[in-house]
């Protein structure tokens, strides 16, 4: 054999070495991403519109029925402190933002175009992203898209029809009327629970957000209720005004098929085989309807919606995982809507993208019964409109203060009627003041 030959030939093993090395060494890497991606846990985030944290029996809600919600806290960590906006769409830019609304809130019913959410993330980090539920943040049939859901099924998304019986939705890109007594709700959590059943037969992560459009007025019967007509509505193009919108035995009514809507998710969680890897989080964009009063504790305990006491802002928080999740729980921690942004990040393991900085924390430790970083106050910037002045505060667990100055004693004024003269402060309330001033000064709108 001439050298020659010998020298080819040693080239063409060095080469087919190299090439089965690469081979296996990319093979490994994409067994590797694969695996990643197989080991990240699915994320459902719920969150009901106009359900105050008095609405929920595990809470000491005594109102309601709320059986798979009061199971879900039963079985994963409750949190007593969580808060969100006094209104809708404050929250809503608030929670896939993860950023306060003095950053980035400029117009009632919409998302600014460019804002990056949650959803644009974790798509990035390769899930599956869907939307159902309650729009409200314009954008047209590109918005979901663009603010990184692949698929969505929502009302009120280029118009406001009827949202609950014989109701108009939009699914991915389509404009979609049912006349023949559809309630709303079922046909979102169908549409959620069947991306649940693909995404788990794909094996691929998933993001579900599912903002409810339930129990927010008009106040009608549900397909449970004995008064359920399913012609109601049906020759209505749109949502208007009719009895009976604003009766409160209808709001109870909601209240439960809420609770059902949720168990419905849990219960396609479990049947797809994938609950146990399922991060769950459930809670509201603002308090309850002001015409509605319910008994918490014992007590009465009337709807704050749009205004900025507690009964405004404070919601229902309940966050389970299974094996994850220290069951049973209870945890009063500080928690505002921004925070759910870092957290499912957290619970991915997914990296806060470059140059991104949010306004929350991450509350996931203290899923897992760690001590967290807990706040020492949360921060609100209120403003319906967007433009102007607005109304703000920071707060501890007990103290809160406004940017005019005022300082009120939770514990003692509930409702915030007296403000304690700054001649009365003591030296720990002087404290809070300083601690609560320097946060306004840092958050509010430039």
């Amino acid at each position: 054999m001439n050298s020659g030959f010998q020298l080819a030939s040693v080239a063409r093993m060095s080469a087919c070495l190299l090439s089965v090395c690469m081979g296996l060494i990319f093979s490994g890497m994409a067994c590797s991403a694969a695996a990643q991606e197989s080991n990240r846990p699915n994320i459902v985030l719920i969150m009901a519109d106009d359900m105050g944290f008095e609405c929920v029996g595990a809470n000491g809600g005594e109102t309601y029925q709320t059986p798979h919600l009061d199971a879900l806290a039963k079985s994963g960590v409750r949190f007593t402190r969580g808060h969100a906006q006094p209104i809708c769409t404050p929250t809503r830019v608030q929670i896939m933002s993860g950023l306060y609304n003095s950053r980035n809130y400029t117009v009632f019913g919409e998302l600014k175009p460019g804002t990056m959410t949650f959803a644009n993330i974790l798509q990035d980090a390769g899930y599956a992203t869907c939307i159902v539920g309650k729009w409200q943040l314009k954008g047209g049939f590109e918005g979901p898209n663009n603010f990184g859901f692949d698929e969505y099924c929502l009302w009120q998304l280029t118009r406001r029809p009827n949202r609950f019986p014989n109701p108009g939705l939009e699914i991915n890109g389509e404009e979609k009327d049912f006349k023949n007594g559809e309630y709303g709700p079922d046909l979102v959590t169908d549409y959620a629970n069947n991306f649940i059943d693909r995404q788990a037969k794909a094996g691929k992560p998933f993001l579900l957000y599912y903002p409810m459009m339930l129990p927010h007025w008009p106040f009608e019967p549900t397909p449970d209720s004995e008064e359920w007509d399913p012609a109601f509505r049906r020759a209505d193009a749109r949502e208007i005004n009719k009895p009976p919108m604003r009766s409160q035995k209808f709001f109870i009514d909601m209240v439960a098929y809420t609770d059902k809507m949720v168990g419905k998710i849990v219960h396609q969680l479990e049947e797809a085989g994938v609950r146990e890897n399922t991060l769950v989080i459930f809670t509201g964009d603002n308090g309850t309807y002001t015409g509605i009063t319910s008994v918490l504790n014992g007590k009465p305990y009337k709807g704050g919606k749009g205004k900025t006491t507690l009964n405004g802002t404070h919601v229902p928080l309940i966050v389970d995982w299974p094996g994850k999740a220290k069951a049973g729980s209870v945890v009063d921690d500080l928690v505002d809507v921004s925070d759910m942004l870092p957290t499912m990040l957290d619970a991915a393991g997914v990296a806060m993208p470059e140059g991104f900085e949010p306004d929350g924390r991450s509350f996931l430790p203290q899923v897992r019964g760690e001590a967290g970083s807990p706040r020492d106050w949360v921060y609100c910037w209120y403003n319906r409109g967007g433009k102007g002045k607005a109304k703000e505060f920071a707060m501890t667990k007990r103290y809160k203060l406004y940017g005019d100055g005022k300082l009120f004693d939770l514990e003692s004024d509930f409702n915030e009627k007296s403000p304690i003269p700054e001649a009365d402060w003591t030296d720990e309330q002087a404290d809070v003041v300083k601690m609560l001033s320097q946060a306004i000064k840092e958050h509010t709108r430039k």
